[in-house]
């Protein structure tokens, strides 16, 4: 969106959006008011009253409204509806019908077509099975696991506090932790909020103890943090201290 130049609209999905909470709704409490005014001043008929509640000053637009509107400059948005695999099976079929035509029928209103289509992105992070008919109408685009200088080079930016030796410890870690037969494989979220947690802790290195103290940061399954803690995780330091100490040496 900002390389382009345009407006970002965000959809968080979640189990049991909605219609109202995605699209629209109307504003009961100023439509109440607008009533309560029209009956104090005389005005009592009513097709006059439900035709001046019902436009558009009465309406609240929600994230799938909005996108179908070009901005100040006249530019469609850039629309991104984020973990679209947490909603129920029945919105993404009624999102798949905005998508198609992007095109809001309310009724109250009559059908509001995007003169320009938004820029749509989709993510899922795989908790169950998007349907084929989404799938088919997007560029999909697989985001695997970063290596270990991109990783690095993302912590320089959301954590520029931490010392550098411990960003490669931390790095190196969760790496190692990523071929591992883990329920849940952590994730760059993770390795941003654990090296966090260890700069508010003072650490500038890793040692086995503040591994096992500070796991639940990183790691989210308990089965999952008895695995790794204790010797586990000792074994794992033990083999980055090696490779860096190798790497010293080819590099010296």
């Amino acid at each position: 969106a900002e390389t382009l130049g345009r407006r970002l609209i965000r959809l968080q999905c979640y189990e049991g959006l909605d219609v109202s909470s995605a699209v629209y709704e109307w504003n009961y409490s100023l439509q109440m008011i607008d009533i309560r005014i029209a009956e104090a001043t005389g005005d009592r008929d009513r097709a006059k009253i439900e035709a001046g509640i019902f436009t558009e000053r009465f309406l609240v637009k929600r994230p799938l409204l909005q996108a179908l509107e070009l901005d100040s400059s006249g530019r469609p948005p850039v629309l991104l509806i984020d973990e679209l695999d947490r909603t129920d099976e029945p919105f993404e079929a009624f999102l798949l019908e905005v998508l198609s035509d992007f095109q809001v029928t309310i009724p109250e209103i009559g059908t509001i077509h995007a003169e320009e289509p938004p820029i749509v992105v989709i993510t899922s992070n795989r908790t169950r099975e998007i349907h084929d008919a989404i799938k088919r109408r997007c560029f999909y685009y697989w985001v695997d696991y970063p290596d270990t200088e991109r990783e690095l080079e993302i912590l320089a930016v959301r954590v520029p506090g931490a010392d550098q030796e411990l960003s490669q410890q931390v790095v190196a870690f969760v790496q190692k932790l990523r071929s591992m037969d883990l329920f849940k494989l952590p994730g760059v979220a993770e390795t941003i909020d654990w090296t966090n947690a260890l700069v508010q802790l003072d650490r500038i290195d890793l040692d086995p103890e503040t591994v096992n103290d500070s796991l639940g940061v990183l790691l989210k399954y308990q089965d999952d943090i008895v695995q790794i803690r204790g010797s586990e995780a000792a074994l794992i330091l033990d083999q980055i201290r090696n490779e860096v100490a190798v790497a010293q040496i080819a590099a010296g």
